[in-house]
């Protein structure tokens, strides 16, 4: 769903179903349901707000920023989905950092382990962390993740994916260790490895003039609604 400006005193409210949810309605037989709905903030700069204070930074907000049209892509759509959280004092979000060494932050992976010079698989630790000493709102605290790999080439040791897109994208919800410390922080330890494929299918996907394909992995807590971005690479 996305407002669309008509004029200059009319707003549009336009809603459509994403593809999944097409897929559903489809289906005629009585399961699809629009029970929950979510709000997001795609397109919202808010360094109006950090430039010229709360209450300017806010008409610049409503006055300049241009609304997206609704999207059918349900891996497009509501990529930074917001929160409602019972505590006016709130004036701290979590971030997700990743704890494990990396070398320009990239996840190095070798389709055939060790013999090329890199493992098949790696250990990766995530954590949320704050800028302050501060213990986190248990609200906040993330009991679970929802991680996005390319399931062509990627997949999580022991995990299955709760759905595949149409673009090869798996989505796993995975449990946040059961270890959460006094700030109330909660991690998250993964196995990822590299999938065997074809020569063929590798070179059809593999970047130009290198050996290597390249893909993104998301790791988002599930309460907070933080989220990071990781390169992986395919030799």
């Amino acid at each position: 769903m996305g407002f669309l400006d008509n004029s200059t005193n009319n707003i549009i409210i336009d809603a459509v179903l994403t593809d999944k949810g097409r897929e559903a309605l489809a289906r005629q037989d009585g399961s699809f349901n629009i029970f929950k709905f979510a709000c997001s903030d795609e397109e919202v700069d808010y360094g109006f707000i950090v430039d010229f204070g709360r209450t300017v930074g806010k008409e610049k907000i409503e006055k300049n920023t241009p609304i997206l049209e609704a999207s059918t892509d349900s891996n497009l759509a509501q990529k930074y989905r917001t929160r409602s959280i019972n505590n006016a004092a709130l004036v701290r979000l979590p971030t997700v950092a990743i704890e494990t060494s990396l070398t320009d932050d990239i996840v190095s992976l070798g389709r055939f382990g060790t013999l090329a010079g890199f493992d098949r698989s790696k250990n990766l630790t995530f954590k949320q962390s704050m800028q302050s000493a501060n213990a986190l709102d248990p609200d906040l605290t993330d009991f679970a993740y929802r991680v996005l790999i390319d399931h062509l080439f990627l997949g999580i040791t022991g995990a299955v994916p709760d759905s595949v897109s149409v673009d090869n994208v798996a989505t796993y919800t995975i449990a946040a260790d059961p270890s959460i410390d006094s700030n109330n922080l909660s991690s998250l330890s993964i196995n990822l490895f590299a999938k065997t494929v074809s020569n063929e299918t590798f070179n059809v996907y593999k970047q130009k003039n290198s050996n290597v394909v390249e893909r993104i992995m998301q790791v988002e807590g599930l309460n907070s609604g933080a989220s990071l971005n990781l390169r992986v690479q395919i030799t």
